[in-house]
């Protein structure tokens, strides 16, 4: 039949030819449709709504748990395990569930105690890391959602008593079965932070938007920043690892924002011109001590207008003398010591009532630089590195403000109100302080981070909900990620890369966020499993060939919730490398399509790590 066909006089009439190449077309052009067809659909499936799921299971408490996944992407990158030799990493000893590589007490002792510099940062070296996977305490359990986080946390999670004791007068922590109860109280405030606050209120208004961002240094379990939350104040805390056991890890578990940090002989890890507002509540640092250095530190980091909230010793020391077991003299020397070094600041007295003192730093430094031929020190610093606070140590000179030409003149620029300031261009970016950035790319930033807040929402539904409290967005930018985030329960740590090409954290500030200077090759200063989502914009790229990406990797594992979730951008030959390490790492991860498509080289991998803890019977 196929012999007869092929000498049928039919198919040589030209007719049948053109019918035959009309065939052809049609059939490539079906082809083609179909391909295209099929691309569209697999990126619609990569993100289904079901991607990421969680359960509840009955408590006492409600209590958020499993994260299931359900990937179907369109374009999946897999590797042969044993042509790469894929490493699985085993638990560490139960002895390192509460490690902070940085900060870790065993190696302070090496350090000198002059100006706390053993409590400052000092990171193992290379054939000191840990190879192994941070083990949570037996009986683990997800943290409670915000804000009922404010108030409770489970016992087993941070297993100390010791502030419930030494603190019991003062309220900070109470031990209630299997629960930990945090009253709001605090060594200045017994009575309870909002009712401090109120205090405060009625001394500096708080409820305006003017003040946004605060830094409360020696901040004990973070009860004041947590109480500003509501009044749309969002704080820094930071408190150094110290006796007092896991201040900073309790703050961080009930949802709070917080470092571990001291201040000690280098810059604290933020830019200048960074905060409305500076406290410190009985926080131990001698103001008047080493030429004021740790008071002018707190003005490089202040904005102008910005204000200095003092309360505890030497404050209301004619009523306080006696609890603190100061003399009288003593206590007023240092007062008065601490009042000429604001005025040599050029600081102005707003009020002191009761327990609280407050000054105010100037808007610009016209007055301040014709002072300088009254006051012989500080003197105004000669470089303008006033930004630079990695590893860099402390000055006792004045920051100087930019130049303005007139007294009424905001020094830097004027900020918007909160939270009109979160989408409003920043003065460091209209002034041209940041070089290569402009208005419009800060604009063009800020609406493709809403669209990329969006497709994340669906890859992970839980994002729009309370399931994430704590976020890390490891390579900020601009802080666009955190401001598409800004309608949710929760809050960002934004984090710019030392020695990045923009130094943007001034930016982020400016914008009402906070965030920290960090080189990822090193550990964070933070406790284990205290963020429940963690963002990596191309940090894996950029530090690949700077130090061993798989301790970023175990890094993030450190520092990540069980149950936690970490989206990771980059190109899909750097995605390969990262999901071929987290294979061992007891993560369940899925690269997916670009928001843009598959076609898109950069692409998104989305990883949850799996719930486990250690055994109780581990060699301690």
């Amino acid at each position: 039949m196929a012999k007869e066909q092929d000498g049928s006089p039919k198919l040589r009439h030209p007719e049948f030819q053109r019918m035959r190449v009309t065939l052809t077309i049609g059939v490539i052009g079906l082809c083609v449709t179909s391909y295209i067809l099929g691309a569209w659909q697999g990126t619609s499936n990569s993100i289904k709504p079901s991607f990421i799921s969680t359960k509840t299971r009955c408590h006492d408490l409600a209590r958020s748990s499993g994260a299931r996944l359900d990937f179907q992407a369109h374009h999946r990158v897999t590797f042969n395990e044993s042509s790469l030799g894929v490493e699985k990493f085993p638990p560490c000893q139960l002895k390192y569930s509460e490690y902070t590589p940085c900060q870790d007490p065993r190696r302070a002792r090496k350090f000198p105690k002059k100006m706390m510099q053993y409590r400052e940062r000092h990171c193992p070296k290379k054939e000191d890391l840990l190879r192994c996977l941070i083990p949570a305490p037996p009986g683990y359990k997800n943290p409670f959602e915000w804000p009922k986080s404010r108030d409770y946390a489970w016992y087993n999670n941070i297993p100390h008593r010791e502030l419930s004791i030494e603190k019991a007068v003062q309220n900070w922590i109470q031990v209630e079965g299997d629960l930990l109860r945090f009253p709001g109280g605090g060594t200045m405030f017994p009575h309870g932070a909002d009712a401090y606050i109120d205090d405060i209120n009625a001394l500096i208004l708080l409820n305006d938007g003017n003040i946004r961002t605060a830094l409360d240094t020696g901040c004990g379990v973070a009860s004041w920043g947590a109480y500003l939350m509501k009044r749309n104040i969002i704080t820094m805390s930071f408190a150094p690892r110290d006796s007092h056991e896991a201040q900073v890890q309790f703050a961080l578990e009930r949802g709070v924002p917080a470092m571990i940090g001291v201040m000690g002989s280098e810059r604290i890890p933020y830019p200048a011109r960074a905060f409305d507002m500076a406290h410190c509540s009985r926080c131990l640092i001698p103001w008047n001590k080493l030429d004021g250095i740790y008071v002018i530190e707190v003005d490089r980091v202040l904005r102008p207008g910005g204000y200095w909230i003092l309360s505890g010793p030497p404050i209301h020391w004619k009523r306080h003398f006696k609890g603190w077991e100061r003399t009288e003299e003593d206590l007023k020397q240092e007062q008065d010591e601490i009042e000429d070094l604001a005025k040599r600041l050029c600081w102005k007295k707003v009020v002191e009532k009761g327990d609280l003192a407050i000054w105010q730093k100037p808007i610009n430094h016209i007055e301040c630089v014709d002072s300088r031929k009254v006051y012989d020190a500080p003197q105004i610093c000669k470089g303008n590195d006033v930004d630079s606070a990695w590893y860099k140590k402390m000055e006792t000179c004045i920051s100087p403000l930019p130049y303005v030409k007139t007294e009424d003149e905001v020094a830097g620029g004027a900020l918007e109100q909160w939270p009109i300031r979160a989408s409003a261009v920043p003065p460091r970016i209209t002034r041209g302080s940041v070089p290569g950035l402009t208005p419009e790319k800060f604009q063009e930033d800020s609406k493709l981070w809403s669209e990329r807040v969006d497709h994340y929402k669906k890859l992970i539904p839980p994002l729009g909900k309370r399931r994430y409290r704590n976020v890390m967005d490891m390579n900020a930018g601009m802080g666009g990620f955190a401001a598409a985030l800004i309608k949710y329960p929760l809050w960002v740590m934004n984090v710019v890369p030392s020695g990045s090409p923009h130094d943007t954290l001034g930016v982020i500030y400016e914008r009402g966020f906070i965030g920290t200077y960090q080189d990822w090759c090193e550990a964070f200063s933070t406790y284990p499993r205290t963020y429940d989502l963690i963002h990596a914009d191309n940090i894996f790229s950029g530090y690949q060939d700077r130090c061993d990406i798989t301790y970023i990797l175990l890094e993030m594992d450190r520092i990540l919730r069980p149950e936690g979730t970490v989206i990771i951008r980059d190109t899909v030959e750097v995605l390969g490398k990262v999901q071929a390490i987290t294979e061992g790492m007891r993560w369940k991860s899925q690269i997916m399509d670009h928001e843009s498509g598959p076609f898109n080289p950069e692409k998104i991998l989305v990883a949850v790590k799996t719930y486990w803890t250690g055994k109780p019977t581990q060699k301690q």
